[in-house]
């Protein structure tokens, strides 16, 4: 600013800055934010980033991590020799970090830290995929927060002619960010005048420069402050100014504090604690999604296991038909076997030939399905590397099947549905309170300090006549301001109380239906999670039972089949009757495979809805 606006008796000594730009320092530390990082690296969102000293780093573009689309190393790590050789604890692992429904769970759980981010800054949270925010909460402010900055305020009496009464009145004025606002302005004016008796002329031509500042923060507890300073220089060519040109200072403090709607921080608070609770809700959908993903992987897993132990049986029934064939072609030679028991042999290893062309396009397919689950870039896995499974098929215990009781205990305290529906609950707890604050009249206190300057040049006329210009500037103006030299002071409310209040009740009349609501969705969560849990022991039963019954069956069919092979050894069977046999014992040991399989996917579901494939971490 040049010295024609600051004045000529303007300067002042810089080294008696130095102790108030570190008062001003010392006091604003406490308010400087340190930066975060969040899990994994990740920066943590909820978190504004460091501003100080590099006071422009919040008004610039954060960098976020790119997203990685190479599997990770736990995943190259166990291909060897182009074969990957995978267990079940592996398979967890692997899916954490490659699984793409988990991570792309995983990364909307990062809006609930932008929504804390916003809501401690005064704004509203916006929510996210399973996410509740009940609307009842945006009442009065729908799609706002707090409230907004205001304007710059404007000059009072001081400078005028004469000075006037007001009415004066309050308001809350910013958000929880606190906000700093500046204005400047240059005006020249040039106005024609219906008397001379003011100006002595019958125009006026005025030059002005201005120069406001304002800071003004909102707090959880309902009340605000604002601090203003405004500055101008006037120039005028009127006749009878005391000071030409004028240097008029106004500094203004403002307090406010809501007593009744508005006040305590339960209610200023309110959009602070629904995004702790979508934190708390995003959580347990990432945990619903691992488990969900983990039932899937395991279940695909298991279809690898069984389809490799498809191809088993079905090389060793293509096996066992070869070589039926085989001896039916010498016995043939010698005359000891017709050349229909030659046919019937040679089909039978035909249709095994396709059994096993089944299976193994059966295997490959489960290969693929598993490589998609667990990993993020597939082409990475396709082609030649194959896959092994290093688990069996799990045998079948009684301790396996727990009691019904206990199954569901542990599932009403891990199930991430059931945590969710909880979590939602005490969101609308929130908007009832809320509702029951709008319920209450406005009663608005607030107190307002202001101090002013005038100064500037002035013209005296001396005894003998002579005019002597007595110069002032803006170092009196703000002389004046500091030692409240013109002071104005303010006090008072206003209160405002809405008839009969419809509106209001509707509103909360309208939230409590809606808790009812979400009660009964909560009750039907769990009698879901009962049902889940009672089938889950029932079909762990039966799978077990079914396992004991079809692996009794092969194993009689093996007998039968080898009592079947003896007979034809002594020519008290023929070939076909052996071929019967090997069919059945080959069906039956498929049947018993199947039969491991579903009891394995039984274990899985039983897990999954106990709610401990991912378990809850408290």
């Amino acid at each position: 600013m040049n010295s024609t606006f600051w004045g000529r008796n303007a300067s002042i000594d810089r080294r008696k800055k130095i102790p108030f730009i570190a008062a001003v320092l010392f006091l604003l530390s406490p308010l400087m934010p340190v930066a975060a990082q969040g899990l994994g690296g990740f920066p943590d969102y909820s978190r504004n980033t460091e501003w100080f000293p590099r006071f422009y780093k919040p008004y610039q573009k954060q960098r976020i991590p790119q997203i990685e689309f190479a599997n990770s190393a736990s995943l190259v790590g166990i291909v060897h020799d182009g074969k990957l050789r995978i267990s079940l604890v592996q398979l967890k692992t692997v899916i954490n970090e490659n699984n793409l429904d988990i991570l792309s769970t995983q990364n909307s759980a990062f809006y609930a830290q932008t929504d804390m981010l916003r809501v401690k800054g005064g704004g509203a949270p916006r929510g996210g995929a399973g996410v509740q925010i009940p609307t009842s909460l945006f009442a009065g402010a729908i799609g706002a927060g707090l409230g907004g900055i205001g304007g710059l305020g404007s000059f009072g009496g001081a400078g005028g002619i004469t000075g006037g009464a007001k009415q004066v009145y309050g308001f809350t004025r910013g958000s929880y960010d606190p906000s700093i606002a500046f204005g400047f302005s240059v005006d020249k004016t040039n106005s024609p005048l219906n008397s001379t008796i003011v100006s002595g002329l019958p125009e006026v031509n005025t030059a002005s420069t201005s120069l406001q500042a304002r800071f003004s923060q909102a707090f959880t507890n309902g009340s605000s402050i604002s601090v203003a300073f405004n500055n101008m220089r006037q120039n005028s060519d009127q006749l009878f100014l005391l000071y030409n040109p004028d240097f008029v200072s106004q500094l203004s403090i403002s307090f406010t504090q809501n007593l009744l709607s508005g006040f305590g921080r339960s209610v200023g608070r309110r959009f602070i604690d629904v995004a702790r609770n979508e934190e708390n809700i995003t959580k347990e959908i990432v945990r619903q999604q691992v488990n969900t993903t983990l039932a899937q992987a395991q279940n695909t897993y298991w279809d690898l296991v069984a389809a490799r132990e498809s191809v088993r049986v079905t090389e060793q029934s293509l096996a066992v038909s070869r070589q039926l064939y085989e001896d039916n072609k010498q016995k043939e030679e010698f005359g000891t076997a017709s050349g229909l028991d030659v046919i019937t042999a040679e089909s039978e290893l035909a249709s095994r030939e396709l059994d096993l062309v089944n299976a193994q396009t059966s295997l490959q397919m489960s290969e693929v399905d598993l490589k998609n689950v667990i990993s993020k870039n597939v082409s990475e896995l396709l082609g030649p590397i194959e896959m092994e499974t290093a688990d069996p098929l799990p045998d079948p215990k009684d301790a396996d099947i727990p009691k019904f009781s206990e199954a569901l205990a542990i599932a009403m305290n891990n199930r991430p549905e059931l945590s969710q529906a909880e979590v939602n609950l005490q969101t609308q707890d929130i908007a009832i309170r809320y509702e029951k604050d709008l319920l209450k009249p406005t009663l608005l206190v607030f107190a307002n300090f202001n101090s002013s300057g005038l100064y500037g040049d002035r013209v005296i006329t001396d005894p003998s006549g002579a005019s002597i210009v007595l110069p002032g500037g803006i170092s009196q103006a703000f002389r004046q301001v500091r030692n409240w030299a013109y002071p104005e002071y303010a006090l008072g409310f206003s209160f405002s109380l809405t008839l009969r209040n419809r509106a209001a009740k509707a509103d909360i009349y309208r939230a409590r239906r809606e808790e009812q609501q979400m009660e009964t969705s909560l009750q039907g969560t769990r009698n879901s999670i009962a049902l889940e849990v009672r089938k889950a022991v029932i079909g762990l039963v039966q799978s077990k039972a079914q396992v004991e019954a079809a692996r009794k069956a092969a194993k009689l069919s093996g007998e039968t089949l080898a009592a079947e092979e003896a007979k034809l050894l002594e020519g008290a069977s023929t070939p076909y009757q052996v071929i019967l046999r090997q069919r059945d014992y080959s069906t039956d040991q498929l049947a018993e495979i199947q039969a491991r399989v579903n009891y394995a996917k039984a274990l899985v579901e039983r897990d999954r809805a106990m709610g401990v494939l991912e378990p809850k971490k408290n």
